[in-house]
């Protein structure tokens, strides 16, 4: 294997090709990125760099000295936008073809987006700096989507004085992942900082002074934020033959076909220790999966499947949630240690009666770690 390329220079990208280097790989590799800048952390943008503590220069996951010294064929601001696996070849937007003899996967997702003009999104360090501009004392923010995302900015949002209305079609938020009893704990923190929490409804598209509802209402705005979820960034592989199904389909060693492995948020692989195919938007799944894809690709006689335990964090206001495991699916939620009501509190998941997920609220990160040593201990599905 003389030419690796590895498609998407962020995160998991970053850490692929760094752990080919680290793995003894010497040959060409060629990381591809559809932005200009230089790899960066993208946690930060819904935190400091929205509540404007950071400058966007802190972002960045390494030097370009630290990059140079990878010895890439670094492409940046151009996008892939198709795949010949029978000829190993992938092509650029701007004309070029690039030819692999193995292949990472790494592109990410992008924002689903509503009817009509205007709104923002947040994805992007340009996405974070353009709303930023917009927040001041008075300003009234729509955001639509009270997922983690929308809680924090909302929360961001609020500390900057603004006036925030937060938009949900569930009737509880995060309840399909955290449980009804945690998600209405985690809302209440959004009414008590004053935001105007609204639940069960439904926005249909922006307009030119906020957001229309599903029956018809108008909620006036002066900007409005749309975190309503994401969608892979695999249509460059639509032709390809590649298993594409909200993801690129990847077995439990990412791979998606010979010599061809995916990694980050774009990948859906089937997680042996739960039994179940995932994709997984955390920050901390895409670094671990680019390295194991990358170790996969070069020694795929003695590949392993990749089981982690997923990770997340959120800062909403003075409130700081760790999460460990798979919390969807879940059937019954045990409250372990502490209390709702102050929320600070541990919550275990399972799933017919077996541990599949922790989160802790207003605690100590430290007291998650006997859980992540549980989960880590269970036996695979």
């Amino acid at each position: 294997m003389r030419r690796i390329v590895v498609v998407g220079a962020s995160a998991a990208g970053l850490s692929a090709a760094e752990t080919l280097r680290r793995e003894g790989y010497d040959a060409s590799l060629t990381l591809i990125g559809e932005e200009i800048e230089l790899p960066y952390d993208r946690p930060p943008l819904s935190k400091q760099i929205l509540a404007g503590e950071w400058a966007a220069e802190r972002l960045a996951l390494r030097t370009l000295d630290q990059l140079t010294a990878l010895r890439l064929d670094l492409r940046l601001g151009v996008r892939a936008v198709g795949l010949d696996p029978a000829a190993r070849i992938v092509r650029l937007g701007d004309g070029t073809e690039v030819p692999y003899d193995g292949l990472i996967v790494a592109t990410g997702v992008r924002p689903r987006r509503l009817a009509g003009d205007g709104g923002h999104v947040l994805r992007r360090v340009t996405d974070a700096l353009a709303l930023r501009e917009r927040l001041a004392p008075g300003v009234r923010l729509a955001v639509v989507g009270a997922g983690f995302l929308g809680a924090e900015c909302a929360a961001v949002a609020r500390g900057l004085g603004c006036e925030v209305v937060l938009l949900e079609p569930a009737p509880v938020p995060l309840a399909h992942a955290v449980g009804e009893r945690v998600g209405r704990v985690l809302s209440a923190a959004h009414t008590e900082h004053g935001v105007d929490l609204r639940t069960g409804v439904a926005v249909t598209a922006i307009t030119g002074d906020g957001v229309q509802l599903a029956g018809g209402e108008r909620v006036t705005a002066d900007e409005v934020l749309v975190a309503i979820g994401s969608r892979p960034n695999t249509e460059w592989l639509e032709s390809s033959g590649l298993p594409v199904d909200d993801g690129l389909i990847c077995d439990e060693y990412s791979r998606a076909a010979p010599d061809v492995y995916a990694a980050g948020d774009v990948a859906r692989w089937h997680n042996p220790r739960y039994g179940v195919a995932m994709r997984i938007e955390h920050r901390t799944n895409a670094a671990e999966q680019g390295l194991a894809a990358a170790r996969n690709l070069l020694h795929p006689g003695a590949g392993k499947p990749f089981a982690p335990v997923p990770y997340f964090w959120s800062d909403q206001y003075d409130l700081k949630i760790h999460a460990y495991g798979y919390l969807r699916g879940h059937d019954t939620v045990e409250i372990t240690e502490g209390d709702l009501g102050e929320r600070r509190f541990l919550a275990t998941y399972r799933r017919a009666g077996r541990l599949v997920g922790v989160l802790a609220a207003g605690l100590p990160p430290k007291a998650l770690r006997p859980w992540r040593q549980a989960l880590l201990t269970q036996e695979e599905s």
